[in-house]
């Protein structure tokens, strides 16, 4: 499965779109290894927050 095109509206039929495409991508992990992946894209996104707020400052 192609990672989703998002129309620039972000309407509800995007998000439809993502809750497909995040379940096509972990439907066949570990409860483990999920964990894993939602808590190193989590650290990712909490990273770049810490870094803007410290641009903006």
């Amino acid at each position: 499965m192609e990672k989703p095109v998002l129309s620039p509206n972000f309407t509800i039929e995007d998000i439809h779109k993502l809750r497909e495409y995040n379940y096509y991508l972990t439907k066949d992990m570990t409860p483990q290894e999920r964990r894993d992946y939602y808590n190193k894209r989590g650290m990712e996104v909490h990273r770049q927050i810490q870094e803007r707020k410290l641009q903006k400052a």
